[in-house]
C-alpha cells in the first residue's frame, strides 16, 4: 500500500531537471560549508561525527517539520519499515561513510571522481530492472559528465588524483551506493511521498550513526562549540535535507539515469564556489572549464531524445486545432 502522502504525480521533466540541478548545488554548498569549516576553525573535526551531526539535525528537522505541519506524511505501514531503514543505511548513510573513507585513503578530487562513476550503474539498472528505454543520449551523456568530472577534479591534466587499491575500494564503493540511493529513490517514488522517504530514511541513517559513534557522547562534543554548531545546521538544511529531497522529488519527474547525470554539476559548482568565496579561493583552469562545460553538455545531450519527440508530435498537429495536451 502506498503512504498515504503519495500519490499520482504528473511528469513535468523540466521541474525535474531544475530540481536535480537544486540538488547539486546543495551538495556543492554542503561541501563548501564542510571545507570552510575544517579552514576556518583550524580544528580536526572527525568526518565520521561531522556525518553523524548533519544526520541527527536534519532528522530532527524533518520529523518536527512534518509533525507540524504534514501528519500524514508519516504514516507508513509496518511492512515498509525495513524497506526504509535499508535506503536509510544503505542509500544515505553508507554513502557518506564510503565518500568520506576514500578521502582519507586518497583525496577529494578522486573520491568526487569515483562516486560520480555512479551514474554507469544507474544507467545499467535503470535500463535491465525499471524499464528505463535506453537511447543513444544516455550512454553519450553518461560519458561527457564522468569525463566532465575528471576534468574538474584534475584527473586529467592535473595532478588532482591520489591512488591507493585500498582508496579505489572504497571509492567505488561510494559509486555503488550512490547508485543505490538513486534507484531505490526511483522505485520509491510511486509508493511514498519524497518528504516520507527522506524522513524515515534519515531517521535510520541518524540511528545508524548513533550506533556507530557508540552514542551520542562525540556528537555534542563537537556541537557544543557554537561556530561548528551553527556551519553543521547550515549543512543539515542546505546539504542534506534541501538537495536530498529535491533529488528524491526530481525522481518523480525523469528517469534516475537523467537525474544522476544532471548531479555531476555537483563538482563544477564546488569548482565555482572555490573560486568565488575569498576564504577558500582557488582558480579554475582551462581544463576545469572545459570540464565543466561537457558536464553541462551531457545534461543538454541526455534531453535530445525528449525534445526531438515533442517536436515531431508538434508537427503532426493539424493546422488550425489546438496542440494535444
Amino acid at each position: 500500500m502506498a503512504n498515504a502522502g503519495a500519490g499520482v504525480v504528473t511528469a513535468h521533466p523540466t521541474r525535474g531537471y531544475l530540481l536535480a540541478v537544486l540538488a547539486a548545488a546543495g551538495w556543492a554548498a554542503g561541501g563548501l560549508t564542510a571545507k570552510w569549516l575544517f579552514v576556518t576553525t583550524g580544528a580536526e573535526v572527525d568526518p565520521a561525527v561531522l556525518s553523524g551531526a548533519r544526520a541527527v539535525i536534519a532528522a530532527a528537522m524533518l520529523f518536527a517539520y512534518l509533525g507540524l505541519f504534514r501528519r500524514r506524511e508519516l504514516r507508513v505501514q509496518a511492512r515498509d519499515i525495513p524497506f526504509l531503514a535499508v535506503f536509510g543505511v544503505l542509500g544515505l548513510a553508507a554513502v557518506h561513510f564510503t565518500y568520506f573513507a576514500t578521502i582519507r585513503l586518497t583525496n577529494v578530487p578522486t573520491a568526487i571522481l569515483l562516486e560520480y562513476l555512479a551514474p554507469i550503474l544507474v544507467l545499467a539498472v535503470s535500463v535491465l530492472a525499471l524499464g528505463e528505454r535506453l537511447t543513444w543520449a544516455l550512454p553519450v551523456g553518461v560519458a561527457l559528465s564522468i569525463t566532465g568530472c575528471a576534468l574538474m577534479v584534475g584527473a586529467i591534466g592535473g595532478a588532482g588524483l591520489s591512488v591507493s587499491a585500498a582508496g579505489i575500494g572504497w571509492g567505488l564503493a561510494s559509486a555503488v551506493f550512490f547508485a543505490f540511493y538513486t534507484v531505490m529513490g526511483k522505485y520509491a517514488a510511486p509508493r511514498f511521498s519524497p518528504w516520507t522517504l527522506l524522513t524515515y530514511g534519515l531517521g535510520f541513517a541518524a540511528l545508524f550513526w548513533l550506533l556507530w559513534l557508540g552514542g551520542p557522547a562525540s556528537i555534542l562534543k563537537m556541537l557544543s562549540d557554537p561556530t561548528r554548531l551553527a556551519a553543521v545546521s547550515v549543512m543539515a538544511l542546505l546539504s542534506t535535507v534541501v538537495p536530498f529531497g529535491a533529488f528524491l522529488t526530481a525522481l518523480h519527474h525523469i528517469d534516475a539515469t537523467k537525474a544522476s547525470i544532471t548531479a555531476t554539476l555537483e563538482p563544477v559548482l564546488a569548482g565555482v564556489g572555490t573560486y568565488l568565496i575569498p576564504a577558500l579561493y582557488s582558480p579554475l583552469s582551462p581544463l576545469q572549464l572545459a570540464g565543466g562545460a561537457l558536464v553541462l553538455a551531457a545534461v543538454v545531450v541526455a534531453q535530445v531524445p525528449q525534445l526531438m519527440a515533442r517536436r515531431r508530435v508538434g508537427s503532426q498537429e493539424p493546422a488550425g486545432l489546438p496542440p494535444a495536451v
